[in-house]
C-alpha cells in the first residue's frame, strides 16, 4: 500500500557518477536532497574500466572540477597511475588520464555523500514517476510503496532500466557486477509519454594477477608528475600521484579465428537482440569483424585496486559464451594460463530519446523532471558526471526561482555534449570526442578553470576558498603578461646569445620584448627561463603564458569564429511559431523544425538536414516579425 514517506526539494534517482554529481550539486546549493539508489554499497561503481579521463573526457573532468564538482578530486585522491596523453601534439588535444583504485573511488565518494549537508542517501528501488491529475510532477514511488514528494526529480538510472546480461546464448535479467535491474520505471516513463530505445554496452573478463605472465607484455608506466585533475589541491592530493604500472599485449591470428568460428553462438550476431552498441568502444568480436584487415589489436592489462588481485583486460570486451572467452583469452601472449575471476558480458538497457530534453536537461513536456547520464544515451563515467552536475545545478536554480545555467559549445566540452544530445540527437551510445568540439583550441584541459570557475562561483557551487585560489592564479597570469610585454632584452645580453645559439634561433639585431621572444616557434617558456628577466611562476601559470602567446594567432581566429557563432545563438526563435507556414523553407526543414522546436537560430543551424539556405529564410522571417512588432507598437 502506497504511503507518503517524505518531502524534498530535489530527488535524485541512481547513485552512479551522474547521480553523485547531481545530488552533491543540489545539496551544496541549499536544496534538501534525497538520493535513492538500488544499493548503497555500489555507489560510484566503476563496472567497466577503472579509469577517469583520456582524450576529451579529461577535459570534461577538469570542467566539472572548475565548476565545483567532485569527480576530479575523487580521481586524484584514489589514483594508482596518471599520464598526460597526446603530448607529442598541440595543447588542444592534451588529455590527462588516471587509473583509479575502483574500491577506494567508491568508498571515498560514499563518504563525501554521507557527510554532505542537506543530503540523505537512501537505498530503495524507484518504480514510478508521480504526476497529479493536471500532469504536474509531484514526486516518485519506490517498490516498497513509499512515495516521496518533490517539485524536481533527476533520473540518473544508468544501465539499469529493464537491463539484461548477455553471454553467448544466455540472456537473463541483470545489471552491472551482478546487481539487480530496475523494473517498473520503464513502464512508468512510457505511460507518461516517453519513447524508449534499447542500447547496449559490454565489459571484458577480470583476471587473477597470479596467473598473468607480465614478462611477455610491454610495461606501461605512468608519469607521477603529469598533474592532477583538480585545480584546487587538498591534503589528499597535494603530492605526486603513485605509479602502479599497466601492461600492453596484443591479439593474434589464432585469437581472431576462434572468435570468427564462434560468432554463431552470440545472440547479437544471430539478430535476436535489438540493442545498439557504442561505436567507439566495440567488443573484441566487433573489432575482428569490422577491422578484418588488422592482424592484431591492442589490449591493456590494468589493476583494479591496490588491495585487489583482479586485473581489467581493456580492449577485450566480449558477449561470447564463457568457454569461448577463456579459449581465445589463452591465445594472447602472457595470458596462456590466465585465470578468469569474472567473465565478460554485454548488457542491454532502456534509454530515452534525448531530443525531448531542454539544454538544462529538463524534460520539455514535464516541468521539474530531469534526466542525466546513460539514460540519455551517453557512454562513459565522465559524460554521465557532467550531465549530473548540470542537471543538479539547474534543478536547484529552478527551486530557488533563478535563471537556468547553460554552457554553450564555445564555453565547454560539457556544452558540446549537451548540445549534441538535445539538438542533434543520437542513434547509438554517445561518446565525447576531441573532434566533436569545433572550438577545441579554446576548450583545452589546461584552461578549464579560466573558462568556468567564475561561473561556478556565481552559481554558488565553487567555494570561496577555491575561488580565491582561482583569483590568485588569474592575477599572476595578468601580471606575467604585463612583464612579458614591457621587458626588453638587449641583443648583446650574454645569456640571450647563448640561449639563441643552443636553440638554433637567429640573434636579433635590436632589443626584443620577452613577448616577442616567446612568439618564436623554436623557443618556449621553459627555454627562456634561463634569462634572469623572465618571470618565474608556478608551472600552471607559466603553462598559460606559454600557450596563450605561442598560439595567439590560432586562438584569435577561433575567438572570431565564436563571435559569429554567438550572433546566431542570441537570435531567439518564438516557441509558438508554426514552421510549416514559413514560405521558403524546404519541407524537410519545416518538419524537423516543428519537431525539434529550437530555441535559437544557432540551435536550428545544428539540426541535421537544416541547410544554410533554411537559416537565411529564418533570418528574413525574424526580421519581418520584428518589423511587424515595431509597427504595432507605434500604432
Amino acid at each position: 500500500m502506497a504511503f507518503w514517506a517524505g518531502e524534498y526539494d530535489c530527488i535524485v534517482v541512481g547513485g552512479g557518477h551522474a547521480g553523485c554529481e547531481a545530488a552533491l550539486a543540489a545539496a551544496r546549493l541549499g536544496c534538501q536532497t534525497l538520493l535513492l539508489t538500488i544499493s548503497r554499497d555500489q555507489i560510484a561503481l566503476m563496472p567497466c574500466n577503472p579509469s577517469i579521463g583520456g582524450p576529451a573526457k579529461g577535459n570534461i573532468v577538469r570542467e566539472i572540477d572548475a565548476l565545483g564538482g567532485e569527480m576530479g578530486v575523487n580521481a586524484d585522491a584514489t589514483a594508482l597511475q596518471a599520464k598526460l596523453l597526446n603530448t607529442g601534439k598541440g595543447p588542444a588535444v592534451h588529455a590527462l588520464r588516471v587509473q583509479s583504485d575502483r574500491y577506494q573511488y567508491q568508498r571515498r565518494m560514499i563518504r563525501v555523500l554521507d557527510r554532505q549537508d542537506h543530503l540523505l542517501v537512501r537505498q530503495n528501488v524507484v518504480v514510478a514517476v508521480l504526476l497529479d491529475a493536471t500532469g504536474t510532477l509531484v514526486g516518485i514511488e519506490a517498490e516498497t510503496g513509499a512515495q516521496y514528494r518533490s517539485k524536481t526529480v533527476i533520473l540518473c538510472t544508468g544501465t539499469y532500466l529493464d537491463s539484461r546480461i548477455i553471454r553467448g546464448e544466455s540472456n537473463v535479467p541483470g545489471a552491472p557486477v551482478g546487481q539487480m535491474p530496475a523494473y517498473g520505471l520503464s513502464d512508468s516513463l512510457r505511460s507518461i509519454g516517453f519513447d524508449l530505445r534499447r542500447f547496449k554496452t559490454g565489459t571484458p573478463p577480470r583476471l587473477h594477477r597470479r596467473s598473468i605472465d607480465f614478462s611477455k607484455m610491454t610495461i606501461q608506466p605512468g608519469d607521477p608528475k603529469s598533474g592532477h585533475f583538480s585545480f584546487y589541491p587538498t591534503e589528499e592530493t597535494r603530492h605526486d600521484l603513485p605509479d602502479i604500472p599497466c601492461y600492453l599485449t596484443y591479439t593474434n591470428a589464432q585469437t581472431h579465428q576462434i572468435i570468427r568460428d564462434n560468432l554463431g553462438r552470440s545472440l547479437f550476431y544471430t539478430g535476436e537482440l535489438p540493442g545498439i552498441g557504442p561505436r567507439y568502444c566495440p567488443s573484441i568480436e566487433n573489432k575482428v569483424i569490422r577491422f578484418h584487415d588488422k592482424d592484431r589489436h591492442q589490449l591493456f592489462v590494468e589493476p583494479e585496486g591496490l588491495d585487489s588481485q583482479e586485473y581489467y583486460f581493456q580492449g577485450f570486451s566480449s558477449a561470447l559464451p564463457e568457454d569461448v572467452q577463456e579459449k581465445f583469452l589463452h591465445t594472447v601472449a602472457g595470458m596462456e594460463n590466465a585465470e578468469v575471476v569474472r567473465s565478460g558480458y554485454a548488457i542491454e538497457y532502456d534509454a530515452i530519446d534525448s531530443l525531448v530534453l531542454r539544454h538544462t536537461l529538463e524534460s520539455k513536456s514535464i516541468k521539474g523532471l530531469y534526466f542525466a547520464g546513460q539514460v540519455n544515451g551517453t557512454s562513459g563515467y565522465e559524460e554521465a558526471a557532467a550531465q549530473g552536475l548540470m542537471a543538479g545545478i539547474n534543478a536547484a536554480l529552478a527551486i530557488h526561482g533563478k535563471e537556468p545555467f547553460i554552457l554553450t559549445r564555445s564555453q565547454a566540452y560539457i556544452g558540446v555534449l549537451i548540445d549534441d544530445l538535445v539538438v542533434k540527437g543520437i542513434s547509438e551510445p554517445y561518446r565525447m570526442l576531441t573532434s566533436t568540439a569545433e572550438y577545441r583550441l579554446l576548450l583545452r584541459q589546461d584552461n578549464a578553470d579560466l573558462r568556468l570557475s567564475e561561473a561556478g562561483y556565481r552559481v554558488g557551487l565553487l567555494s570561496e576558498a577555491r575561488y580565491q585560489i582561482f583569483l590568485q592564479k588569474k592575477a599572476m597570469i595578468e601580471e606575467g603578461f604585463k612583464t612579458l610585454r614591457e621587458t626588453v632584452i638587449s641583443p648583446k645580453d650574454e645569456i640571450l646569445i647563448e640561449l639563441m645559439t643552443e636553440n638554433h634561433s637567429v640573434l636579433p639585431k635590436h632589443g626584443l620584448t620577452l613577448l616577442e621572444l616567446l612568439r618564436r616557434p623554436e623557443l618556449s617558456y621553459a627555454a627562456l627561463k634561463a634569462l634572469p628577466q623572465m618571470p618565474k611562476y608556478p608551472l600552471e601559470v607559466e603553462e598559460q603564458l606559454d600557450i596563450q602567446v605561442r598560439y595567439e594567432g590560432y586562438i584569435d581566429k577561433q575567438e572570431a569564429q565564436v563571435r559569429q557563432f554567438n550572433k546566431l545563438e542570441q537570435k531567439s526563435l518564438p516557441q509558438d511559431v508554426d514552421f510549416i507556414s514559413i514560405q521558403g523553407l524546404s519541407m524537410e526543414a519545416r518538419e524537423k523544425l516543428n519537431l525539434h522546436k529550437p530555441e535559437t537560430l544557432g540551435h536550428a543551424s545544428r539540426i541535421t538536414g537544416i541547410t544554410p539556405a533554411d537559416i537565411s529564410v529564418l533570418l528574413i522571417y525574424l526580421e519581418q516579425q520584428n518589423l511587424r512588432s515595431s509597427k504595432e507598437r507605434n500604432v
